[in-house]
C-alpha cells in the first residue's frame, strides 16, 4: 500500500461523500455492509487493474474502452496511446468514468476529470519520476518509448463508489 494517512483520509471522505449523496436505490445496493473503506480498497487494489473507461466524442456520444489502470495515492492511474482515440477525447474533454470490476465480487466505480501526467509538449507532473519509476517496475524499462509512446492520466474522482457484496471472498495483498 503506497497511500499516506492523509491520502486515506481524502479517499475514505470521498468514499462516504460519495455514498451520501448517491440515490436511495444505489445506497441500499452499496451500504455500509457491502462498502469497502479507504484503507481496505487500497489494499485490494493492488498491481494492474483493468478499467473499463468512459469518454466522450466532440458530438457528445460515449465511448467506452479498456485501460490498465493502477490505484496508486488513492487515485487511478492509466494510460494509452499518445494518438488514441480516447487521448483526443481527454485533451478536449478531460471529464471520464472509470469501472474496476471483478465479477460479482467487487465494483469500483468512478467519475471525475483526467490530468496527463506526461502530456506532450508540456510540463510532466511533479510527482511523475516517482510514477515512472513505478510503471517501469511493473511494465519493463523498455516496454515502450516512454517519451513517445504513451500518455499516462491521474483521474481525480469527484465521486467513487466500492462494492463488495461479501468481503470474505476478496483476496488482499
Amino acid at each position: 500500500m503506497r497511500e499516506t494517512r492523509e491520502e486515506l483520509v481524502e479517499l475514505q471522505a470521498l468514499l462516504d461523500d460519495s455514498r451520501s449523496r448517491s440515490t436511495a436505490h444505489l445506497r441500499s445496493i452499496i451500504n455500509a455492509e457491502r462498502s469497502l473503506t479507504a484503507e481496505r480498497l487500497c489494499r485490494i487494489l493492488t498491481g494492474m487493474c483493468t478499467l473499463a473507461l468512459s469518454t466522450v466524442t466532440a458530438k457528445g456520444e460515449p465511448r467506452i474502452s479498456g485501460v490498465d489502470g493502477h490505484f496508486l495515492h488513492g487515485k487511478w492511474l492509466f494510460g494509452t496511446a499518445r494518438d488514441a482515440a480516447k487521448a483526443r477525447h481527454m485533451a478536449a474533454r478531460p471529464a471520464v468514468s472509470a469501472a474496476h470490476m471483478r465479477g460479482e465480487d467487487l465494483g469500483v466505480f468512478t467519475h471525475g476529470t483526467v490530468e496527463a501526467l506526461n502530456p506532450p509538449g508540456g510540463e510532466p507532473a511533479a510527482d511523475w519520476p516517482d510514477l515512472l519509476a513505478y510503471l517501469k517496475g511493473f511494465y519493463g524499462e523498455n516496454a515502450f518509448d516512454w517519451d513517445k509512446d504513451v500518455v499516462y492520466y491521474r483521474l481525480h474522482p469527484h465521486w467513487m463508489a466500492a462494492y463488495a457484496p461479501d468481503l470474505a471472498k476478496l483476496t488482499e495483498a
